[in-house]
């Protein structure tokens, strides 16, 4: 079993396909989130880990528009708690700390921390896990990585703080991405994520969302994204829980004859 992830050993996406599929998995790292939905999309894996939310920072945005792309369905969900640590080479103290670098949401997740370090420069970088590896490699002194604790073990880095993140309950949403399947088989999910692109009537999305509740779906979250081809015109996406399956699929029904396109993305399992 191939499982691309975006990020190297070490990184969150990492642990997540590790805890999903086991320590036998291949896992093929890349250095974007856009590889990794054309690598499934392309069958060169059969899943792909993705980063889609986060209990602090919010949703990312940019990844339901990749699944939406590369037409790709959601399998399963997974929530992974984060612990943010700062770490360098070993034999160096916070103070001599002059530049942190990790990936925007982790310093983001960091910011109340460093108030009380307010000599150390904080650097987007593209992941986690990489940059521990780019300080191990390239010796880098004065310059500490935010990631797991993982990453400080298999890069023999020192952890000179655990758990910096400001919010200490700091959950990710992973999802588990594979191509479309033609049927749910024995399946019985309980939690689907779809996209709806509505009218452009006056009033449309309270009409839907009464629509959504009418049916006993609860909806636990939801995203706009302009319609790029259409000024003023929106799409939403949309994660509903539900108890009865037949309900569901009713409402979806009833939302495609009354209020806009309906794209499923995924009906799984809800895990949190």
């Amino acid at each position: 079993m191939k499982v691309a992830i975006q990020g190297i050993p070490g990184s969150f996406h990492h642990q997540v396909a590790l805890n999903c599929f086991g320590e036998g998995t291949e896992i093929l790292g890349f250095r974007t989130f856009e590889e990794v939905a054309r690598c499934v999309s392309s069958n060169a894996c059969d899943f792909g880990v993705l980063a889609i939310e986060n209990s602090i920072a919010g949703a990312i945005l940019p990844n339901y528009e990749l699944i939406d792309r590369h037409e790709l369905t959601i399998k399963d969900e997974y929530y992974l708690p984060i612990s943010h640590n700062l770490m360098c080479l070993k034999g160096q103290s916070i103070d001599q700390i002059e530049e942190v670098r990790s990936h925007p949401m982790a310093l983001l997740q960091c910011k109340k921390f460093f108030e009380s370090h307010p000599h150390i420069k904080l650097v987007d970088d593209i992941d986690t896990a990489s940059v521990a590896k780019r300080i191990r490699d390239e010796k880098l002194k004065r310059v500490a990585a935010i990631a797991s604790t993982t990453a400080a073990r298999i890069y023999a880095l020192d952890i000179l703080a655990s758990d910096i993140q400001t919010v200490k309950d700091n959950f990710t949403r992973f999802i588990i991405l594979q191509k479309p399947l033609l049927e749910l088989g024995f399946l019985k999910p309980n939690k689907a994520s779809i996209k709806v692109t509505v009218k452009n009537e006056k009033g449309i999305l309270a009409k839907l969302l009464s629509k959504i509740s009418e049916f006993d779906l609860d909806l636990s979250k939801i995203q706009s994204i302009p319609v790029i081809d259409k000024p003023w015109e929106y799409a939403f996406f949309v994660d509903l829980q539900f108890e009865e399956y037949d309900r569901y699929q009713a409402a979806m029904r009833a939302i495609r004859d009354n209020y806009g396109q309906v794209k499923v993305f995924g009906e799984y399992t809800n895990r949190k």
